[in-house]
Parts: C-alpha cells; structure tokens; sequence
C-alpha cells in the first residue's frame, strides 16, 4: 500500500511516516498545498492523510482539487480544531474521513485499513449529465452558464435523478429516497415533480433529458439537442 502523507509539521509527518512504514505501507511525503496536489498527479495512492492546515493551497482545497479531477484514492483528513464547521468542509471537499489532533497512531491505523478497504470508487462532488450540473453543497444547479432555481423536492428529485444516470427508476423506488413513503398505487406526487422539473430543466433549453418509460418510471438520458 502506497500512502500520501501531507503535514507541513516536520516533526509529525516524520512520525506519522515511521508509524506507516512499520505498519508496512510505503509512505511519500508533502509539506504543503501544491506539493501534494503535484505528488497525488505523479503517482497512484491507496490513499491520502491530508491535514487541513497547511500552507495554501489548504487541505480542504487540495481535496476538492483532487475529486474535481477524478482522483478517488481515499482521503483521510486531519485537523487540529475539533469543530463541526471543519469536519463539514473536510467531508464536503470530498473526503472519506477525518481525524482530530491530537490522536493515537492505532486509530489511525485502523482507519486507513478501513478506508482502503472499501476500494477506490468514484465519489464526485458535483454531478453532472451532459450539460446540467448539480452541486448538493452549494444547492446550485444549471446548464452550462444558466442558473435553474429549483424547489427543495424539486432538488432531491433531480439529484436523485442524476445520480442514477440511463438507470430506469420506477416511481416505487423514486418515492422511498425521495419523499420516505411507500407508493400506494394511486399518488401521482411523482409525476407532478417530474412535470414540475421538466418545466424548468429541460423546456427552456429545448431538451429531452428527463424520458418516461410507459408502465416503468422515468431515466435522465442526456439529449444533445
């Protein structure tokens, strides 16, 4: 297992690289923002221990980097503050855990065990079908340039939507993630936010993108128009 270690503290990323090194993985080390982001480019890692904090570009932002690049190795991410609001922008930058300093090595361990277990999988931040692009950080969605304002339901709809691309969702499936209740066979809520989404994500820009498949549900295909 090859591992990215980024601390800009000398004295912790050379014990973190020891613990690493005699747990077995092989360790490279960066000491700030664009030299992990240039490591992460060069080379294949099983994963990535980021801190949050290091010289700019910061973790946070050397994460976000990194998935909007398609680079999935797991990212576990320190941080010396204890803090929600840094835990939420770590997970929301894409990271797949994180850490609060100070910690016990086998914690650490055992977290990158779990992480790299799971397999590289894509996990990215923003969806995106053809030219509509969602961000459920943001809450933004739009077509190329073009905002689309959308409802809360609406939203989730969608999203749910785009991240089940060409699949065909039955109404059934769509009502449990979507609304939580089970399809009694006469609510036609579905269709209704379909209808509603189809006004304001596809009309407007002369595209088909949202089908109805007759005795199904509906499937996002991009239309190219």
């Amino acid at each position: 297992m090859r591992v990215l270690v980024v601390e800009d503290e000398v004295k912790m990323a050379s014990l973190v690289r020891r613990g690493l090194e005699r747990e077995g993985y092989v360790v490279d080390v960066a000491t700030d923002g664009s030299e992990a982001l240039w490591a992460a480019r060069e080379q294949e890692f099983d994963a990535i221990v980021l801190d949050a904090m290091i010289p700019e570009p910061d973790g946070f932002a050397v994460c976000r980097a990194l998935r909007e690049e398609g680079r999935w190795a797991p990212v576990l991410m320190l941080t010396a503050r204890d803090g929600v609001e840094d835990r939420v922008r770590g997970l929301d930058a894409g990271a797949d855990d994180y850490l609060t300093k100070p910690f016990a090595f086998e914690e650490l361990f055992a977290r990158l065990r779990a992480l790299t277990r799971r397999g590289v999988t894509e996990r990215p931040i923003r969806l995106q079908v053809g030219d509509l692009v969602l961000d459920p950080v943001t809450r933004r969605v739009g077509r190329g340039e073009e905002p689309i304002d959308l409802s809360v339901k609406e939203f989730a709809l969608l999203e749910f939507l785009m991240r089940n691309p060409d699949e065909v969702l039955t109404r059934t499936r769509i009502l449990e993630h979507v609304w939580d209740f089970a399809y009694d066979g006469g609510s036609n809520v579905v269709d209704v936010y379909i209808r509603y989404l189809r006004e304001k994500v596809d009309r407007p820009f002369a595209r088909r993108d949202i089908e109805t498949v007759r005795g199904v549900g509906y499937r996002l295909r991009p239309d190219d128009g």
